[in-house]
């Protein structure tokens, strides 16, 4: 996933029903699988970017005052309607861990006077792919469909969003998958520190701080009426969007959104943003005992910035330089200088609220002290001037690869889903590599100087405590305790 992204899933897909799912998705943003790069030390001679022209967006809205921005791509007989609500799994009440992403689940398990068979076939009878999806910041339904059947697939888009009837044994069926698989990830150490490393940053008590679809304690409780409360609550005009790409004209368009989204009532609800988190003010390392483990998981990192922050295009060439790409400063030492990973990288996990800066990597278990150094090197090689043809080559990657974001009107549609939820302005993405271009070696050092603080990260190891201890302390990165899977994840 690229951390720049609204991190729900990816167009029309399937509900991500499976917590392992949910609780790697960021691990599989740092684990970096590509064919071999270049050295870093050689900046390629490349021309300039491909300049970015998106057709226009047109805002209208419904009579309901339900905003809907339209992007008419007459390339291929396609249209991609999003109904993007402003709420997600940040909104979840205190104590309430996973309803906004139950909710989200549910949707399309019953709505309207269709069961979910029902649902799935009409979809498929129509050539057409439906999916739900929520995030920290914001959900959505996601609709791709032939242009010719658009009229016909509008009605079961508008009854999955606004009409769902949350049945009973579907809701005990979809909770005792999360429950088992949640009893599955304490044996996974991936999804054991993915768990962990949040509740350590940030805290029980804080929403980042456990993982999006709640606890086994939270989900035993939820009942369909506390689903219809918060879907009641949250899912209204007021707080919502719809956005229609394709080939379309948005003239004809409004009227067969009008008849089905009109009638929708409701003003949004007020939102209580998630607490920033207090920033840590010394290491500490944590060592999860996992007996046996075949690797050692390592997350390192600290509380990291909102969305928007000013900083915003110094942190993605910061970031790509020291772990968001395959030649990447992490990845080059720790995968292709000392082979102690198959991959590793950094993420800032930009969130309405601040989110977590944290570097990551599975290691060898009897390199794991090894491998923790040299994490520790780059980290603080970061607070070093940065080389030009390093800077070069690392703008040249980001500003090349941008294009590719808009390959398709799912894409674009997820991309015009950032701009609403981060209230970004017109012309952003036009401008991207522009603002990526101006950042200057100074800004990198300058950034890395605030966000980059190795002496203050936490550092959590999930292992086999009598491999990993011993070497782990010896490094001296700050107090260390050990602790147990059950205590790591709060249970």
């Amino acid at each position: 996933m690229n951390p720049r992204q609204l991190p729900t899933s990816n167009g029309p897909a399937p509900k991500a029903c499976s917590v392992a799912a949910s609780v790697l998705m960021l691990a599989a943003s740092v684990a970096v699988i590509s064919a071999q790069a270049p050295d870093r030390s050689k900046a390629p001679a490349l021309g300039p970017p491909p300049q970015l022209n998106l057709p226009p967006i047109q805002k209208k809205a419904l009579s309901n005052g339900l905003a809907v921005w339209v992007v008419e791509s007459h390339e291929v007989p396609l249209v991609q309607v999003n109904l993007l609500v402003q709420a997600g799994t940040g909104d979840d009440p205190a104590g309430r861990f996973g309803l906004a992403s139950l909710t989200v689940e549910m949707l399309d398990e019953g709505a309207g006077n269709r069961s979910a068979l029902e649902i799935a076939d009409a979809v498929d009878y129509l050539g057409a792919s439906l999916g739900t999806a929520s995030s920290p910041d914001a959900s959505a339904v996601r609709l791709n469909v032939p242009v010719s059947h658009l009229e016909e697939a509008l009605p079961i888009l508008a009854d999955v969003a606004l009409r769902p009837t949350f049945p009973q044994q579907d809701l005990d069926r979809i909770r005792q998958e999360r429950l088992t698989s949640l009893l599955q990830a304490e044996d996974d150490p991936q999804s054991i520190v993915a768990l962990a490393f949040p509740r350590i940053v940030f805290g029980p008590e804080n929403r980042y701080g456990t993982g999006q679809v709640g606890t086994p304690a939270t989900l035993k409780t939820f009942t369909a009426d506390d689903l219809r409360s918060f879907h009641g609550t949250y899912y209204t005009p007021g707080a919502a969007a719809l956005i229609v790409v394709g080939d379309v004209k948005a003239d004809e368009v409004l009227p067969l959104l009008e008849k089905q989204f009109g009638p929708w009532k409701g003003a949004a609800a007020k939102r209580r943003p998630v607490p920033a988190a207090p920033q840590l003010a010394r290491g500490q390392v944590t060592v999860v005992d996992k007996p046996q483990a075949a690797q050692s998981q390592i997350r390192i990192g600290w509380v990291g910035v909102a969305r928007s922050t000013p900083d915003y295009f110094t942190l993605q060439v910061l970031n790509t330089m020291l772990g968001g790409s395959f030649s990447s400063r992490l990845n080059q030492n720790l995968r292709e200088e000392h082979g102690y990973a198959y991959g590793a990288g950094s993420v800032f996990d930009m969130r309405l609220s601040p989110g977590a800066f944290y570097a990551a990597a599975g290691v060898q278990t009897d390199k794991t002290a090894d491998a923790l150094r040299e994490f520790f090197t780059e980290l603080n090689g970061m607070l070093k001037p940065v080389p030009a043809d390093e800077l070069a080559r690392v703008k040249n990657y980001i500003a090349l690869g941008f294009p590719g974001e808009f390959e398709t009107i799912a894409d674009l549609a997820r991309h015009i889903e950032e701009l609403i939820v981060y209230n970004l302005p017109d012309g952003y993405f036009e401008s991207y590599v522009k603002n990526i271009n101006a950042v200057t070696a100074a800004d990198v050092q300058k950034a890395a100087a605030k966000y980059i603080q190795p002496s203050k990260f936490a550092v959590v190891v999930v292992g086999d405590r009598k491999v990993v201890e011993a070497p782990v302390r010896a490094l001296n990165l700050g107090p260390v305790r050990v602790i147990g899977v059950a205590e790591a994840l709060g249970r």
